[in-house]
């Protein structure tokens, strides 16, 4: 079976013939045919033979001249690297260290499976913080500093801006230079952003939050100047942003560059595999956020101060910094190994040398000059790597899917919470540890097995792609469940009037004549629900008088509440502080259609990156990584929450109010909500649906006579490389 000459001097390889690896007899190359094509190496002629050098060929070391093949099948199972030694062109050090410090016992990672585990810790720490903590946190953080929801949107979307602004210089200079110290100084900086991201809380005052414990029930002191309620600590947003920006920078190095060195030190039918680990640690991530972030999220932000609210209470602001200095420490910890593996794994080369090209060809053969081993190497071959790029219809096609793809998982990430807590009812912690057992099984499980039916068929490119197209029509077809909601728990003067009777156009009332008399503030928030099954927007709005604390849970009680309704039960006009728990029906059949939405969305995403690695020449891989990232964010991530986020500000029903200023929103309403998540699944996965389609049908892959090689021969390292014809002239340039 033929396969592509390897061109790639910097591998210390320059095959000057073609290569028949047949395996010689024992006792000289007559028994098979013989392996007379030399390799350059370091200046020297190395024969491919059955160890014998030719007369006069110099030879840096004895080693090079080991056989390539066994010499009888009883010897197969003899490793690979103990019959070939590699000499680097540039004489680079192939050694795991730092510097001059190459101590033996760190060899012992110096592999394939090393590098996955350090960058697996690496992607893990990176979506627990970026997907999953802010994602987390983000209704405490709305709380905490007065911001809306298209400002933390903003917040979310600067991790992928800063990302779009490094994506070009990162991956065309770090794909053709020393990948693991860009990786390893990426993680630095992604630990440095984390801690940024805290920062705040050690720069503000106390957070005071208003309950009505301070202001008081109905008859009490309801007086509070506006100097003292009003807050300018929506400023820190700036602070916020600077720190997903550096988190952003951090991260591009890792899933571009870290994505093409997994790919170039492992056989070819195992990168599938790889990338899948190495993704299904990015998605576990986000998954450890929500649950870890959530548990955070009920420890008071003001650690070692009592206060007399519970995390049930809207007002309630829990530990959202600690994670983030957890994960910034362990980030500046993880760069450290990483930064000591070398350019390449020792033995890599046996790899490049096996892979069979599947390159989307073009129609005028430009793709051709990828393969030229000096291209890319300097900054005048970036215009011309951008043109080939766009010239590979394929590889655009898919950037645009995976851009749709990204909004819906960039928004929904960002508010998935948000969206479970109004639906449900629920707090914002119970809403994040909810989402992190959606996103565990469905996100982790889906990335693992998509790249697992990619190893387990075998599928080639045009295979790849049809997956992806069948996991995006099961989504679609999943996500109209979000026809049907959870209604909205019925609210006094804000989802009704005080009798039951409907809000005339819509318009808050929060006063009544049970509680006229009270002198309530609109800007003291702080939920109750009465025995009534109705909420009130605080004890003082429902008219109560007295408290007390239940013992059985610890919550505040408030009795003689005016406006609850006591005709129904005999210990009725009372009221517990929070939200009145929802008994929705449809809870169950929405999650479970939810994790069907997320299971087949993840599914498709290491096969569209391994179809995306494949449609390309292998010098490009890294570049084009980078440039669909580029493509991925401006299209998708960098809009996906900003949309998402003015979407549900409109479908706000309650606005906080701060002496006359808009603040944050306490209750949506939920019809409107999943009407609008709705409409942008089904635009947004119909447009991924139909990108797939048009990939798959202008896909061209490389003759068959210039790739006949299986990837299943590749794998196990023995497959045979029959003659070049050279009627074949393609093949020189593949």
């Amino acid at each position: 079976m033929a396969m592509p000459q390897n061109s790639t001097r910097e591998n210390g390889f320059c095959f000057a013939q073609p290569l028949d690896f047949s395996c010689p007899s024992p006792h000289g190359g007559e028994a098979g045919r013989p392996l007379g094509a030399a390799v350059e190496g370091n200046g020297c002629s190395l024969p491919l033979s059955n160890g014998i050098a030719p007369s006069g060929a110099p030879s840096p070391s004895g080693s090079c001249a080991e056989p390539l093949c066994l010499p009888s099948p009883a010897q197969d199972e003899t490793p690979l690297e103990e019959g070939i030694k590699y000499v680097s062109a540039e004489g680079e050090e192939l050694a795991c260290g730092w510097g001059g410090f190459t101590p033996g016992c760190l060899q012992l990672c110096n592999t394939s499976k090393g590098v996955l585990f350090f960058l697996c810790v690496a992607s893990f720490l990176q979506g627990m913080t970026v997907n999953g903590f802010i994602n987390t946190v983000i209704t405490s953080i709305e709380r905490r500093f007065d911001l809306r929801s298209y400002q933390s949107g903003l917040i979310a979307s600067s991790y992928d801006i800063a990302a779009c602004v490094c994506l070009t210089f990162v991956s065309y200079f770090g794909g053709n230079g020393h990948k693991p110290r860009w990786l390893g100084w990426g993680v630095l900086l992604m630990g440095l952003g984390s801690l940024l991201f805290a920062l705040p809380q050690f720069t503000t005052g106390r957070y005071e939050a208003r309950s009505a414990a301070q202001v008081g029930v109905c008859g009490g002191n309801q007086s509070l100047p506006c100097s003292q309620a009003a807050s300018s600590l929506s400023g820190y947003r700036f602070v916020f942003m600077l720190g997903q920006f550096l988190h952003g920078m951090g991260a591009t190095p890792l899933y571009t560059l870290g994505v093409t060195y997994l790919d170039e030190n492992v056989k070819t039918n195992y990168s599938p595999v790889y990338i899948a680990v190495f993704y299904t640690a990015a998605i576990l991530g986000p998954a450890a956020g929500y649950l870890v972030g959530g548990m955070f999220l009920n420890i008071y932000t003001e650690i070692g101060r009592e206060t007399d609210m519970a995390p049930e209470n809207t007002l309630w602001v829990g530990a959202w910094w600690i994670g983030f200095l957890g994960a910034g420490a362990a980030s500046l910890l993880i760069s450290i190994p990483i930064l000591g593996y070398p350019q390449r794994l020792p033995g890599s080369q046996r790899y490049i040398v096996m892979r069979v090209s599947e390159a989307h060809q073009l129609k005028d053969g430009s793709h051709k000059k990828a393969s030229d081993p000096d291209f890319g190497k300097t900054v005048k071959d970036l215009p011309r790597s951008v043109l080939l790029l766009l010239k590979n219809s394929t590889f655009i096609f898919l950037c645009l899917a995976g851009a749709t793809e990204a909004t819906l998982i960039a928004g929904m990430s960002t508010f998935g919470p948000k969206f479970l807590e109004s639906q449900f009812s629920l707090s914002a912690s119970e809403a994040a540890t909810f989402f992190g057992y959606l996103v565990v099984p469905a996100g982790g499980g889906g990335t693992f097995l998509g790249g697992f039916l990619v190893n387990k068929f075998k599928l080639r490119c045009s295979g790849i792609i049809k997956l992806c197209l069948l996991c995006t029509v099961s989504s679609l077809l999943a996500i109209f469940i979000f026809f049907i909601h959870c209604p909205n728990m019925p609210m006094a003067g804000v989802t009704q009037m005080y009798d039951g009777s409907v809000l005339p156009g819509g318009h808050l009332n929060l006063t009544a004549a049970c509680n006229a008399q009270c002198g309530c503030l609109q800007d003291t928030y702080s939920p109750v629900c009465g025995t009534d099954g109705i909420m009130y927007y605080s004890p003082c709005h429902a008219g109560c008088r007295s408290v007390s604390v239940n013992p059985r849970n610890g919550k505040k009680v408030y009795q003689e509440c005016s406006c609850v309704d006591k005709a129904l039960l005999p210990d009725s006009g009372k009221a517990e502080a929070g939200k009145c728990t929802s008994l929705c029906a449809k809870k169950p059949l929405l999650l479970c259609f939810m994790f069907v939405v997320i299971l087949f969305t993840f599914l498709s995403s290491i096969p569209a990156l391994t179809a995306t690695l494949r449609c390309v020449s292998d010098r490009q891989r890294s570049f084009a990584l980078g440039i669909q990232w580029i493509v991925v964010r401006t299209l998708g991530g960098i809009p996906g929450p900003i949309a998402f986020g003015s979407m549900i500000d409109k479908s706000c029903l309650l606005w906080q109010d701060q002496c006359g200023e808009q603040g944050s929103c306490y209750i949506y309403q939920n019809s409107a909500m999943s009407r609008y998540t709705l409409v942008a699944g089904l635009v947004y996965k119909v447009l991924g649906t139909t990108f797939f389609v048009v990939a798959c049908l202008l896909y061209k892959p490389p003759p068959p006579e210039s790739a006949p090689g299986s990837l299943d021969a590749s794998e196990n390292g023995t497959s045979d490389l029959q003659e070049h014809k050279p009627s074949l002239p393609a093949e020189e340039d593949i």
